[in-house]
């Protein structure tokens, strides 16, 4: 067991390894890109990736405070779920106002694998070979998808 802040140390690690080892991929658009707190320019539309002790998953995540408008753009995102499918290679999970740690409500499209831990440096290479290829993939989407969730902004 880790203190909270050997855990902390390590998590940062993690993510420091990982950003060193992503950072040379440019963008779709060939441009520099913070891999680790991706961008997609639209309010209240994350790419997540998140580790812990026991599993790994990468996400988007449509965090907007009104439900209804959380939902216009999950329903969006239905729109293109044969473009993101197509994109990712492997079928997602769907969920349309979930509640995240905090107890607030949230839509998530998300992969998820277990028996993983961001504590064990021997999953490193399984967490970055899970990680890598998904947030490349999810920003090749967003490069053809972005402008259709312009006019939700």
């Amino acid at each position: 067991m880790y203190s909270k802040e050997e855990a902390s140390l390590l998590k940062q690690a993690f993510w420091t390894t990982f950003g060193q080892y992503i950072s040379p991929q440019l963008s779709t658009e060939g441009l520099r890109v913070n891999w680790v707190n991706y961008k997609t320019g639209i309010k209240h539309i994350f790419f997540k990736m998140q580790a812990d002790k026991s599993s790994a998953s990468i996400a988007i995540e449509i965090t907007h405070p009104d439900a209804g408008i959380q939902e216009l753009f999950f329903e969006q995102f239905l729109e293109y779920k044969n473009i993101l499918t197509s994109y990712q290679n492997e079928p997602w999970e769907w969920e349309l106002h979930s509640t995240d740690e905090y107890g607030k409500t949230i839509s998530r499209i998300y992969k998820q694998i277990d028996g993983v831990s961001i504590f064990n440096k021997n999953d490193w290479p399984e967490l970055i070979s899970f990680f890598k290829p998904r947030i490349i993939a999810l920003d090749e989407f967003w490069s053809d998808a972005k402008y259709g969730f312009e006019a939700l902004k």
